[in-house]
């Protein structure tokens, strides 16, 4: 048996129902539209969403919330993918983005002290959890919030 071989089982697709094409096809002259009116025409139809006139639901439904327009979006760096690293480097959003840690720009970046860490790192970073801050320090490195 050939990919080019395989069809589908007998009666499972039904030919598309051929609109206008003549009065003894039994949809010719207006093809299925009946006459005259908006769904007649060509461009006819309801909008999406649109309901008869009744109030559409997404006007029913109450509105929740809002969208605040100065939010502030960081990335997230565990203490646990600082292991790319070697001993003494620094740890800044450069090295997170040449390392693949990170991609692009955000407002920031933060520091989360999932995972260990047994060897010194100067790490300079916007925002840097408590629990981040003291396994650094324990391991001998230092933390620079920008």
């Amino acid at each position: 048996m050939n990919l080019s071989e395989l069809s589908p089982p007998k009666g499972a697709r039904k030919a598309p129902k051929r609109v206008g094409r003549g009065v003894g096809s039994g949809k010719g002259k207006t093809a299925g539209r009946g006459t005259k009116g908006y769904n007649s025409r060509s461009g006819g139809g309801v909008r999406p969403g649109y309901e008869g006139g009744q109030m559409p639901i997404h006007r029913r439904l109450p509105k929740r919330g809002f969208t605040n327009i100065f939010r502030k979006e960081f990335y997230i760096v565990n203490i646990r993918d600082l292991s790319k690293f070697e001993s003494g480097d620094v740890v800044d959003e450069v090295a997170l983005i040449r390392e693949k840690l990170i991609k692009g720009r955000r407002d920031g970046v933060k520091l989360l002290g999932q995972g260990e860490i047994a060897y010194p790192l100067t790490v300079r970073l916007h925002k840097v959890s408590e629990s981040a801050m003291k396994k650094i320090e324990a391991a001998g490195g230092k933390v620079e919030i920008l």
